[in-house]
């Protein structure tokens, strides 16, 4: 019995070390799109920031935007008690929007608590958004990788910048991760296609008008005969009626 309560016991503490050890991957910065982040179009996103500490409040985020696909458009949305700065950078190669040249995109946007007291930033247990509109998004890449740097107000700092490797486990502190959709191209093409489908279903509209049209002609042709048929029935037991009135008025 002592030896399966000490090994029930390292197990239990096994189990609890695995738990400790693996929770806080469950709560990374991570960016989710509100909607979809479509290739080559616009998008607003949010950064999402979970508080991971028991007694400190996170005080200051930065992200840092890819500069392998630079983004020309970014606007933070403004947030009550948080203060966005958007920096610029100069690209080496400039990029082409609604025919004009870009010489510079956005290479961060950091977001510091403001006011004071024990209320300021994000509070153990809470987790806060950071939308931002951004684009025009790349049309030659499936995904965006952002590195986001946390800040508490007990001055510690937690990187999240590891990319996530093609079949390895998530690292200790991966970097958020945008997905893109299809083109919007691709898209109305699809709508294009549901166009001409509802041409065929007119077409079958239109068929179906006819098809009942003539079932309602026929069903008239029906009724007329049959009201004929009537008709002659009624004539005739009318004359038969009166033949045989006639010859008892004779026989008596």
């Amino acid at each position: 019995m002592k030896k399966m309560s000490r090994a029930a016991l390292v197990g239990a503490a096994a189990v609890s070390s695995v738990v400790l050890v693996s929770a806080p991957a469950f709560a990374h910065v991570s960016v989710q799109p509100e909607g979809a982040a479509a290739k080559g179009g616009y998008a607003v996103v949010d950064f999402k920031v979970p508080n991971e500490r028991d007694n400190a409040a996170t005080t200051k985020l930065e992200v840092n935007f890819p500069t392998d696909h630079p983004l020309a458009s970014v606007m933070p949305q403004p947030i009550p008690g948080w203060k966005a700065e958007v920096t610029k950078s100069k690209l080496d190669k400039p990029l082409e929007m609604h025919g004009e040249k870009i010489t510079e995109a956005v290479s961060k946007v950091t977001w510091t608590a403001t006011g004071s007291g024990a209320d300021k930033g994000v509070q153990p247990g809470y987790f806060q958004k950071f939308p931002v509109s951004i684009g025009a998004l790349p049309t030659d890449a499936d995904e965006l990788v952002f590195k986001a740097i946390q800040t508490y107000s007990n001055k510690e700092v937690v990187r999240w910048i590891e990319p996530q490797q093609e079949g390895q486990e998530e690292p200790e502190n991966p970097a958020p991760v945008l997905a893109l959709t299809a083109a919007a191209d691709d898209e109305h093409g699809a709508s294009g296609a549901s166009g001409a489908s509802d041409d065929d279903h007119g077409d079958d509209k239109e068929a179906t008008a006819a098809s009942t049209s003539s079932s309602d002609g026929s069903d008239s042709d029906t009724t007329a005969r049959v009201l004929g048929i009537v008709g002659i029935v009624v004539g005739a037991a009318g004359v038969a009626f009166g033949v045989l009135a006639g010859r008892r008025r004779t026989a008596s």
